[in-house]
């Protein structure tokens, strides 16, 4: 597994379910796993895809669309 994305727990959250969308399964882990777990959004949080899938995975996320100019 290679490490996608880390950021608050809510943004980490939809970018998986975003993920599986695509067919790429990911994984969410906190960055402090021994913190409690008291409901807060903005926690760290930790995605990881499956190394195969990182090309895949940074297409629609992180690569500039030429039609939106």
């Amino acid at each position: 597994m290679k490490l996608f994305y880390t950021g608050p727990f809510v943004n980490a959250d939809m970018l998986v379910m975003m993920l599986e969308k695509h067919g790429i399964v990911a994984t969410q882990a906190f960055v402090d796993p021994t913190a409690p777990d008291d409901g807060d959004l903005s926690r760290p949080c930790e995605v990881f895809v499956p190394e195969a899938d990182y090309p895949r995975a940074h297409e629609p996320f992180y690569t500039e669309r030429e039609d939106e100019l």
